[in-house]
């Protein structure tokens, strides 16, 4: 059996779709912030949970378009939602994957120029929010402001929520 393999992609900012105008992206890392923790009676230590790392996407486009540009920097609680698409090809199926986020355009990264060269813009977008769907089912969620971490449905801080009145 081969794997699946990502076709394609698309990417949409703020509602606009960028097909032909994205070059690459690079899509936040899930990382979980660990503390090690021994105590007396304990041969080994065990990682203890305190949280996520922040979530970074990079995105790369083929152009120096404006209304990127109005993006940047936006904050008093905007926040600019991507949405980006990707056709995972197996054996005769493809399976849509969508990446949903929410979080604001910290850099914009100009390049160099060169005669005769297309010149790019990078664009690094702080998340505080993330949702993954492959194939319409809902993997993980991630939402820094309602505190809500889901993994194949079920909320990892339901518990801490409770507990805090949440």
């Amino acid at each position: 059996m081969l794997p699946k393999i990502l076709k394609n992609f698309n990417v949409f900012v703020d509602g606009r779709g960028y097909a032909g105008r994205i070059d690459e992206i690079t899509l936040p890392k899930l990382t979980i912030k660990t503390e090690e923790y021994r105590a007396g009676g304990m041969d080994i230590p065990v990682s203890i949970d305190l949280g996520m790392e922040k979530l970074e996407a990079e995105l790369t486009f083929a152009e120096y378009d404006t209304e990127l540009f109005r993006l940047f920097g936006l904050t008093d609680g905007n926040s600019v939602p991507l949405t980006l698409r990707g056709g995972l090809q197996g054996n005769n199926n493809i399976e849509a994957v969508v990446i949903n986020l929410r979080g604001t355009f910290r850099e914009l990264d100009f390049g160099s120029w060169k005669p005769g060269e297309k010149a790019t813009l990078k664009c690094m977008v702080n998340a505080h929010y993330y949702k993954l769907t492959i194939g319409g089912k809902e993997l993980i969620e991630i939402d820094a402001e309602n505190m809500m971490r889901k993994i194949n449905g079920v909320d990892q801080l339901a518990l801490l929520q409770t507990a805090l009145g949440l």
